[in-house]
């Protein structure tokens, strides 16, 4: 039996995820960061109790708290029952059991929740959607895509890929990808046709192992400099 979502579905990370999924030094926190499909992740609530500087984009944003709880709610058990009827997939050692996921999951999406309808006013949490981003050229030092490109390779295609790769090398000076497998745990058939296409131009892509790996197999991320 396998994982398969009709649609991407809304689970938040937290900051300590983040920080471990994307190898984030001290020096990297205090930089201007982008995290692309933030979702409700807490990272940019955390961030900014710690007073970083982060900005989130995602097409939930045009939402309110209340629909994207809504959401969240509507999505929560069909999560947890593909997990734990997958549960071989995943590492089961800093979260111990599907009920622990859960509970993790959802004390980062409620840490969104509270900050949201603030962040919006704030700037923080916007309203759009890759492959097209409101930002000017370099405006971010790291852009950051946290399980959703790759990830979702059954639901968007290598072009979408491609474009918005492209797009987040427009606006950050470096990028960084995780994870590099499916929902499944499969290696995603186009991070190598991404890296050659990097290769191309003037970037630097490489793959990284990172101190995290939940899902078996998802240890790495992508890393893009500008050469």
């Amino acid at each position: 039996m396998g994982i398969n979502y009709r649609d991407i579905v809304p689970w938040g990370r937290s900051f300590d995820e983040y920080v471990k999924m994307f190898s984030l030094k001290p020096d990297d926190l205090n930089l201007k960061i982008l995290d692309c499909g933030g979702g409700p992740s807490s990272f940019n609530a955390e961030m900014t109790r710690r007073g970083k500087y982060v900005k989130s984009i995602d097409p939930i944003y045009n939402l309110s708290a209340d629909d994207i709880k809504k959401r969240i709610d509507a999505t929560y058990d069909d999560v947890i029952n593909q997990t734990r009827a997958n549960a071989d997939k995943f590492i089961w050692q800093h979260i111990s059991s599907v009920e622990e996921l859960g509970h993790v999951r959802m004390a980062a999406m409620q840490q969104f929740l509270d900050d949201y309808e603030q962040g919006k006013k704030e700037g923080r949490y916007i309203y759009a959607e890759l492959p097209s981003l409101p930002f000017t050229d370099k405006e971010f030092d790291i852009a950051l895509s946290s399980h959703f490109l790759f990830l979702y390779s059954s639901n968007l295609s290598l072009d979408f890929h491609r474009k918005a790769i492209i797009e987040m090398v427009r606006v950050a000076r470096e990028i960084r990808i995780f994870p590099l497998v499916d929902v499944n745990g499969v290696s995603s058939p186009y991070v190598e046709y991404i890296k050659n296409e990097l290769a191309k131009k003037e970037y630097r892509a490489a793959i990284e192992k990172v101190d995290y790996e939940f899902q078996k197999g998802g240890n790495e991320m992508l890393r893009i400099l500008v050469k």
